[in-house]
Formats: C-alpha cells, sequence, structure tokens
C-alpha cells in the first residue's frame, strides 16, 4: 500500500528534524531515505549518565550474537569482548581511563579486544604454523573486527532502549588493562562500551557532525576544504556545547589540540612499545 500524504509529510518532517540535529540545519543534506533503522542510527547520541535501572536478562547474549553478526575479513573473527559487571573491576577500568567515572557507574562496560591468541593456539593445537599473526596487517584486522562487531551491539542495545558510550582511554594504559582483565599475550584492549538505561534527569543530545561536504567524495578525493563548511560546523557544535552546559569551544582548535603531539595522547605516543610489550609483532 503506497504511503498517505500525511504518512509522507510526517516521514519528511522527521527525517528533517533528525538531520538538522545531526548536521545543523544548513549543512543537513536532502534526498535522505529514511527507514526506522537509519532513524534510529541518525538518533544516536553518546550516553554518559546511567539510572540505576537493572538490565534485562539475556542482554549480554543478546549483544554478543549481534556483535558477532558483524562482518569478518576473511571470517577470521579475531575479537573477543570480556563484560564487566562487578562495580571493583569497573572502577579500576574507570582509573585505567583517566577517572571516567560513567565508567564505573554503568551497570555494564563491554571492552572489546582484538584477540589474535586464539588462533594461535589453535595454530598451536594443529601443529600448525601462525606466522602471519606478527604482520600488522593481522593486528589491523582484529582491530576491525572489534571495531565492527561493538558497533553493531551498539546499535542493537539502542534499539532496546539502551545507551552506551565508547571509551578509547583504555589504551591509555594497554598493560593494566590487560592485567586487571587476565589477557594473554597477543590480545589488546581497544576500548571499552558503558551499557545501561540512559538516565532521564542528565538526558545526552544528538552531537552535530561534519558536513557531509567535508566527508563524501565523488569519484576521486577533493582536497578543497570548503572554509563556509567548516565554519558553519562550529557553529552547530557552538551551539549544541551551550546548550549542553558545555565549555563552548568549537571543533577545530580541539581537534588541533588533540593532534598536537605526544603529549596530547594521554599515554598513547607508547602505543607501540605497549604491543611488544603485550606480545604482538609489529612487521
Amino acid at each position: 500500500m503506497a504511503p498517505t500524504q500525511t504518512q509522507s509529510r510526517t516521514t519528511t518532517d522527521t527525517a528533517r528534524a533528525l538531520l538538522d540535529a545531526r548536521y545543523g540545519a544548513d549543512e543537513a543534506p536532502a534526498g535522505v531515505l529514511l527507514t526506522e533503522t537509519i532513524a534510529g542510527l541518525l538518533n544516536h547520541r553518546s550516553v554518559r549518565a546511567f539510572s540505576a535501572r537493572p538490565l534485562p536478562e539475556g542482554v549480554i547474549e543478546t549483544l554478543a550474537a549481534a556483535a558477532q553478526s558483524a562482518p569478518s575479513s576473511s571470517n577470521l573473527q579475531v575479537f573477543s569482548v570480556v563484560a564487566v559487571e562487578k562495580p571493583e573491576t569497573k572502577a579500576r577500568l574507570a582509573e585505567i581511563a583517566g577517572g571516567q567515572k560513567h565508567v564505573a557507574e554503568a551497570p555494564l562496560v563491554l571492552v572489546w579486544l582484538a584477540d589474535l591468541a586464539r588462533l594461535e593456539e589453535i595454530g598451536r593445537r594443529a601443529g600448525a604454523p601462525t606466522d602471519a599473526l606478527a604482520f600488522l596487517e593481522t593486528l589491523f584486522v582484529g582491530l576491525i573486527d572489534a571495531a565492527l562487531a561493538a558497533q553493531n551491539a551498539l546499535v542493537a542495545l539502542e534499539s532496546l532502549g539502551l545507551g552506551g558510550v565508547f571509551i578509547g582511554a583504555l589504551r591509555n594504559r594497554p598493560e593494566e588493562a590487560a592485567q586487571l582483565l587476565g589477557l594473554p599475550p597477543n590480545v589488546l584492549a581497544v576500548f571499552g562500551l558503558c551499557v545501561g538505561y540512559p538516565d532521564p534527569d542528565r538526558p545526552a543530545q544528538v552531537k552535530p557532525r561534519l558536513s557531509q561536504r567535508l566527508v563524501v567524495h565523488r569519484e576521486r578525493y577533493d582536497a578543497s576544504l570548503p572554509q563556509d563548511a567548516l565554519d558553519a560546523y562550529e557553529s552547530a557544535l557552538k551551539a549544541f556545547q551551550e546548550d549542553q552546559n558545555m565549555p563552548v569551544v568549537g571543533w577545530a582548535g580541539t581537534a588541533l589540540n588533540r593532534v598536537r603531539g605526544a603529549q596530547s595522547l594521554s599515554g598513547r605516543d607508547r602505543m607501540r612499545a605497549a604491543l611488544t610489550a603485550l606480545g604482538f609483532g609489529l612487521r
């Protein structure tokens, strides 16, 4: 049955509201197709304030099933996940992550791993060589597998009315994270994912993203970097920051500060040494 004019108008209005929130009204793209899944993706927001409401039974198994349904290069499946619920472990993870209190407060923290140890052990049992595990490419596969799996889990948890936020700061002190979680050599904690019901008294909002004019390239890369699109994003993000009672600092200055040098990486400038200590080859 074809949609009615009223239904079409409602869908258009919904899409416009979602896209205005994501890009700012001046840069919201036209012609975006809208489904329930796409609407959920456009409405994503990072949740750092959780209610005391307990998680439903089966949530870990559900999120793991969604995660394992993500693509995996050559079906190697070189990722794993550690589900952390004990307060003392979450508190320690929060400390490793630079004191992010939502890591301790969330009912569940999923730590996503690039896991080359499983294939190494399977090779040992089979008496088969696994020399390719020592190459950087295989670690890339593990990192990508973990990211794809975790994003699937995030989409799934949001569809259940839950909220989440990724925690990259677990890489600040990767050896300590590995020791805390009992990780064997050739396994890296790539990032965490806090999971819980959003606290209605501390709502999160949709954070604007860069204009598609700065991100989407057709056929060949366009390095022109239109200044008006950058200026529009600065305005949209500053409006978001002001609405959220955050420091109104915009994007470009903050991003440049984050990449200014080794001192801005919060300890992650020594990642190569950490990977060596965790047993990874870097050939």
